[in-house]
């Protein structure tokens, strides 16, 4: 059962996992016809394919330290560090240790 997204007005907590960080699962936290934020939680040598996104993104690492690689360049962040990427630019995440970082995604240029 998938869970529900958070409704406008509603509090999010986005704060480290701490020790339930292991059985926690990437989620969806809200998407509207502008905007989705997700959760992705990834244990230490797990990754995310290279792909792309039609909109802005933004990764926000939470905890742990994670890798983010675009063509010809690699950047590390590390817990409170934000990335951001322009639509349609290819990356990968892997994470270097186990974290959580929040995901925005503009879907509407």
């Amino acid at each position: 059962m998938a869970l529900p997204h958070a409704q406008s007005g509603q509090v999010i907590d986005v704060g480290p996992l701490g020790g339930r960080l292991a059985q926690e699962k990437s989620v969806a936290l809200f998407k509207s016809a502008d905007l989705e934020l997700m959760r992705l939680v990834l244990p230490a040598g797990k990754s995310l394919h290279e792909h792309h996104v039609p909109g802005d993104i933004t990764i926000h690492c939470v905890e742990g330290e994670i890798e983010v690689t675009t063509v010809g360049a690699a950047a590390v962040l590390q817990a409170g560090q934000l990335l951001y990427l322009a639509r349609g630019v290819v990356h990968g995440v892997r994470a270097l240790r186990d974290s959580s970082a929040l995901l925005t995604v503009a879907l509407r240029p």
